[in-house]
């Protein structure tokens, strides 16, 4: 029985089946770096080193605390006095005991580690930004070149169509005596050439859609045209600038030469005395000696100095070798500084050439284009040869493919000068993502925690959070 709709219901029918005919929304560029951030192995490991380096101003900590030491030692004893008739010296002594010890004064080197831990922790977490700005780049490259070769792909299978057009053509043609064999011999042998440029191209699509994997977390699905450019700076001075004065890796590098100058002090503060308190409790039970004897408590308290006579040279060196750690650290960076201002005026020109290569592939385009339409109507007039028409085709093609290489050229040159500048960050981008707070972390260790604390509660729950635990 055939069902009936009324006016309004078969109205509703058409919208529902508009709407399920609707392509699914494609994957944007923004979408590609997000899942890029959350799934990167490359910032799991930054990361870790950077939690790694957290740990580190927790050990510092823990040295300026007093330490408390179990020991538990049991001896045996096989010995006869027959000085003393009837004392059998033969017996097991146990000795039980605690031992605390307080750093009071080391020259002030404990406190200058943990200065030096500090700034290591900043200096990773810049290292983390470096590592971040890498990994987006990389996904950028990745979504560009997906839809680059996708491009391609669609204008050498277009082209293939064409060309077997034209095979027919030349053959029609042939057969009533316009053209000779040559003719069509010429149109299949560019034919043959097509396919082939086909498959190349469609295994350079292969490829990139393994490396969109590997650099986003997933294959591309289908892609949306890249977004507006966003912007960067109004000059290469101020691109400069802002390069200069916050780029992650100039950052990074003045971090490192603080802590080469704080152990550097260190090192020369290595001669000085240091003082320790300690204190220790225990007994010991001595059996089947007398039988009067029994528990001997003991406990002692007391002060040490200690200081270094002579070590073989061996402070000296480490005193030598710190300051020599310490120049390194400031001629790198001096070379960073001056690395990341080559790389922001070389991004600034890539650019500009850039811009400059697009602007001059519409004009080859437009131009190849009334070439090739001339060419064919000559070519129908038999003031063109077949060959003539193939060669303004393919120079059609290639302007069509040096605008596709352009396209992502550009996009490529302003994310790449975003990242010269330091800006190609998620805050810098505004990606809609849960950052990853490096401070959490750190604010849960940096007090050396003990285990059942407060503190060592919140850890554990840090710890969860990520997965670590």
């Amino acid at each position: 029985m055939r069902q009936k709709f009324s006016g309004k219901a078969r109205l509703v029918a058409v919208l529902l089946s508009g709407f399920m005919a609707f392509p699914a929304q494609a994957e944007t560029l923004t979408d590609a770096l997000v899942s890029a951030y959350n799934n990167s192995d490359l910032l799991d490991q930054a990361r870790a080193l950077l939690r790694a380096a957290d740990e580190d101003v927790a050990s510092a900590v823990a040295v300026l605390r007093p330490t408390l030491d179990y020991s538990i030692q049991r001896d045996w004893t096989f010995l006869n006095d027959n000085a003393i008739p009837g004392a059998d010296r033969d017996g097991v002594e146990t000795t039980l005991g605690l031992t605390s010890e307080l750093v009071i004064y080391e020259g002030g080197r404990n406190k200058l580690a943990i200065e030096a831990a500090k700034e290591a922790v900043l200096a990773a977490r810049e290292a983390l930004l470096v590592q971040e700005q890498a990994v987006l780049f990389d996904a950028v490259e990745a979504y560009l070149e997906v839809i680059r070769a996708a491009e391609t792909v669609d204008l050498r299978r277009n082209n293939v169509r064409v060309l077997q057009e034209e095979v027919r053509a030349a053959r029609d043609r042939f057969e009533v005596g316009e053209v000779t064999r040559t003719d069509v011999a010429q149109a299949q042998s560019r034919l043959a050439q097509s396919e082939a440029d086909l498959v190349s191209a469609e295994g350079d699509l292969q490829t990139a859609r393994e490396d969109y994997n590997l650099q986003v977390g997933r294959y591309p699905g289908q892609l949306a045209p890249p977004p507006a450019l966003p912007s960067t700076a109004s000059s290469i001075d101020a691109a400069r600038e802002i390069a200069l004065r916050a780029h992650p890796a100039i950052l990074r590098a003045q971090r490192l030469v603080t802590v080469a100058e704080i152990n550097a002090v260190r090192a020369e503060a290595a001669v000085l005395p240091s003082i320790s308190a300690n204190a220790s409790v225990g007994y010991s039970d001595f059996s089947r000696v007398y039988p009067d004897n029994g528990l001997e408590p003991s406990a002692s308290i007391g002060l040490s100095l200690r200081g270094p006579i002579y070590r073989g040279g061996a402070i000296n060196s480490a005193f030598r070798r710190a300051q020599a750690d310490r120049d390194n650290q400031r001629s790198t960076l001096l070379r960073t500084t001056a690395e990341i201002d080559e790389q922001v005026g070389r991004a600034w020109a890539v650019r500009d050439v850039a811009r400059a290569r697009l602007v001059a592939t519409d004009r080859q385009i437009e131009a190849a284009q009334i070439a090739f339409d001339g060419t064919r109507e000559e070519a129908t007039l038999g003031a063109r040869t077949t060959l003539d028409v193939l060669d303004a085709e393919q120079e059609l093609l290639d302007a069509r493919g040096a605008k596709i290489d352009a396209n992502a050229l550009e996009q490529l040159a302003v994310y790449g000068l975003l990242a010269s500048m330091g800006r190609l960050t998620v805050d810098g981008l505004g990606l809609p993502v849960t950052a990853y707070d490096p401070s959490i972390y750190y604010n849960a260790v940096r007090n050396a925690p003990a285990v059942g604390s407060a503190q060592g509660i919140q850890l554990e729950r840090v710890l969860k959070s990520i997965g670590k635990y």
